[in-house]
Order: C-alpha cells, then structure tokens, then sequence
C-alpha cells in the first residue's frame, strides 16, 4: 500500500484529506510542524507528500528544497493563495504538482493519484522512450529517432523526469553549458522540431507537453 504524508497544520483539514485518501487505498501519516517533515521522510521513504505552504516550524518552501537533496519523492505543494503557485514555479522547487486551497478533497485525491502514476506508470507506459547516452541513440517500441545532439539533450533531459515541468531556463542549462545568451524562441523550435520527429512517428500518443507560460514536460498519453 502507497503512503502519502500530510505535512499540514490545519487538523480538520487534515484529517479530511486523511480519510478521503485511506478510502482510496492509500497509508497515510499526518505531520502538523514544519520542523518534522524532513527527518520523518529520510526515516519512513513515503511514496508521496501533500506539503502546505505555510507551516509553524518551517516553511514548505525550505522543506521541499530540503527534501529534494537527497530524495525524489513526488511532492505536491499545497497553498491558499493562488498567486503564489506562480511565485513557487518560478522557484524551481522541484515540486511536482501545486494545488490552491480550498481543493475538494476529492480532486486532491486525484491529484495524488495523477503525480505516482506519473512515477509508478502501467507496464505499456514504464517502458516510454529509451535513452542510450553512450551512443546517442533515442527509441520508442524499437523505432529509432533521428536526433540533432541538441535534440537528443533536450529529450534525454525530459525522459529521465517524466511528469515533471521543466522551465525554458532549465532546458537552457541542459544543452548550453558555455553560458551563451540564448531566447526562449530557440528552446521552443528545438523543442517543436523534436516532437515533431517523435510524435511524427506515434500520431496516437503525445510524449513532450507544453505547459502554458511554464515550459515542457514529458509524459506519455493516447490521444483519443
């Protein structure tokens, strides 16, 4: 059974959401301080966390940077404001997915359950695009792509990730390590001219998303 920490200070509001998510199948355990967050999680491994923005103890800010130096567990930021959840991608925390209060707790749940399909995907889908970076070789269901290095850096990036939303800045970083001044028009016709060659190949499934004002992500879906 998937555990999913609740890191929240509101009780009532926590005990919903732990109620909602234990009639789905889910473990959960509730922390309330801030402070606590970070050691539990290095001593339990849970498989997702719901983190509040605003936490007596420590800020879910400074928990997220510090639970993404030594794990990768999905995190899903939680706050009330929702001019914050600009502020907090514009951070790079690294979150996977942020979610404004007042949320029913039933689309929390299903948030939840979106972010570990997302790291724990059916078999079809864990097989995605494979990547050998000794030889430079992208391939999906043993079609290989035709890639420019740079393309094959960009997706490579994406590919080891899935699901997460990477910045223009970040793809930037990815494939310019000689500090060149480079537009986000450029990222975006790299990026256009890949999924073109990818998707060209599987019309019926899209594997780079565009998030409106964001950046990219990759994450496989059919098309109906």
């Amino acid at each position: 059974m998937e555990t999913v920490l609740i890191v929240e200070d509101e009780e009532k509001l926590a005990s919903l959401l732990r109620d909602y998510l234990q009639q789905a199948n889910y473990a959960t355990h509730w922390i309330s301080q801030g402070d606590e967050a970070e050691s539990w999680v290095k001593e339990n491994k849970p498989d997702a966390i719901l983190l509040d923005l605003m936490l007596p103890g420590k800020d879910g800010v400074s928990i997220c940077k510090g639970i993404r130096s030594f794990s990768n567990v999905p995190i899903l930021m939680v706050t009330a404001k929702v001019e914050e959840i600009d502020r907090l991608i514009g951070l790079e925390l690294g979150a996977d997915d942020y979610i404004c209060k007042p949320a029913s707790p039933r689309e929390v749940v299903a948030r939840v359950k979106t972010v570990l399909r997302r790291v724990n995907p059916p078999e079809l889908e864990q097989a995605g695009i494979k990547i050998d970076e000794r030889k430079m070789e992208a391939s999906f269901q043993d079609k290989h792509f035709d890639l420019t290095a740079v393309e094959f850096q960009l997706l490579t990036k994406m590919v080891k990730e899935p699901g997460r939303i990477f910045s223009r800045a970040q793809l930037m970083d990815a494939i310019y390590n000689d500090n060149r001044i480079v537009s986000d028009r450029t990222i975006d016709s790299h990026v256009k001219k890949l999924r073109k060659k990818i998707h060209g190949e599987f019309a019926e499934i899209e594997f780079i998303h565009s998030v409106y004002g964001v950046g990219y992500k990759y994450e496989i879906s059919h098309n109906s």
